[in-house]
């Protein structure tokens, strides 16, 4: 099915991100997956490129274009040779906007070049050990002293936080025991500040070069110039962006679904069983002709959505169904297309083996597939 959601521009950019990947990351990127990481001068590179400034204002040495189906090609471009960028999809897609939408003119001055030239990498810290996905069970407290803030608390599963350079804390600034979403802020903390901790790495089923780590905060004064947005709304700040953040996670999971089916496609032509090329059974065509369907149907729900996204008209709704949708449908896509490269593709070494294991987190995190139901139950008023 032909797509129109990308413009002659966005072909030019994926040519330049197509072009980076295949010179500056494949060739190394068997090594970092061994380590666990990417190079932190991997970001710089992208800077110099333009290809990680895009939604940053010119003034600032940015692209000055706040069109998210830019970061879109960035996603398809990584699933198509099997790679990914560490954090840089949380870097982008999540934390950016928070920067570019909250920042004051004081802040943006500060930061917002560094975004632009990857001097600056990002984080954000929401989870902590007791609450996942409870934001309101937030209990890393940040008490004011003066012109400072003093923030104590802890914080898991931490994307992109072992290289980050400003890593955005949810803490709790004030009680209020008959509304726990009150009294949320946002903090802008500095790698460096004393008391600010970047744990261990945590080991993961895939993404093995996105670093996830936990953070700990002990007595770290952070000042109040780095309060971004309003203190005590960030509840709400939160919810402003969700929409992107969970479409994101769509654009990467039916990329990655794609590719799937492309790598099967090339290796059931080239695979032999019982004397014949394992493309003539009958079995193997009706699979991949059904993938092949159901991949077609997610993309194009995908493709709407971005389009409703880029228009400033997605609703939250629609956003769940197409992170369910999308990420439901990747699951089963990479699981049928493993099982017909049979035992080689239960082999690490091959690249359907890691899209299997990197599959499986699309429904959990950005919210689990469960929470993505509820919120589609509620907007048919159940």
């Amino acid at each position: 099915m032909r797509r129109t959601l990308f413009e002659e521009t966005h072909e030019d950019f994926r040519l330049l991100v197509r072009d980076f990947l295949v010179r500056e990351v494949v060739p190394s990127y068997e090594d970092w997956r061994r380590a666990g990481l990417v190079p932190r001068d991997l970001f710089t590179a992208l800077g110099k490129l333009g290809i990680i400034g895009t939604a940053i204002p010119e003034e600032y040495g940015g692209g000055g274009q706040a069109d998210y189906r830019y970061n879109a090609v960035i996603q398809e471009e990584c699933a198509r040779v099997c790679v990914t960028l560490g954090g840089l999809r949380t870097h982008l897609d999540v934390v950016v906007p928070y920067f570019t939408g909250l920042a004051n003119a004081e802040q943006r001055a500060r930061w917002l070049p560094g975004l632009a030239s990857g001097e600056l990498y990002t984080a954000i810290a929401m989870s902590e050990p007791a609450t996942g996905s409870d934001l309101a069970g937030i209990t890393t407290r940040a008490i004011r002293d003066g012109d400072h803030f003093v923030l104590n608390g802890a914080k898991t599963f931490i994307t992109g936080g072992h290289h980050a350079d400003l890593v955005i804390v949810v803490a709790r600034t004030t009680v209020d025991p008959g509304n726990r979403r009150a009294g949320l802020s946002l903090l802008v903390v500095e790698r460096g500040m004393p008391g600010f901790t970047v744990g261990r790495r945590l080991e993961k089923i895939g993404l093995a070069v996105q670093d996830t780590v936990e953070l700990a905060f002990d007595d770290v004064r952070v000042p109040a110039a780095n309060l971004l947005g309003e203190e005590g709304a960030a509840f709400t700040l939160l919810g402003r962006n969700l929409a992107q953040e969970r479409l994101a996670i769509a654009v990467g999971a039916v990329a990655q679904a794609r590719t799937a089916i492309d790598l099967t496609v090339a290796y059931v032509r080239d695979r032999t069983v019982f004397g014949k090329p394992l493309a003539q059974f009958q079995n193997t065509k009706f699979e991949l002709a059904a993938l092949d369907a159901e991949s077609t149907a997610a993309q194009a729900l995908l493709d709407a959505a971005v389009t409703a996204l880029v228009a400033g008209e997605l609703d939250p709704a629609d956003a769940a169904r197409t992170k369910l949708f999308c990420t439901e449908t990747q699951g089963r896509v990479v699981d049928r297309c493993l099982q017909l490269h049979g035992g080689y593709g239960y082999i690490l070494e091959s690249p359907i083996a890691r899209l299997y294991a990197d599959a499986r987190v699309t429904r959990i995190y950005g919210g689990t597939s469960e929470v993505m139901k509820l919120i589609i139950s509620k907007s048919l008023g159940l």
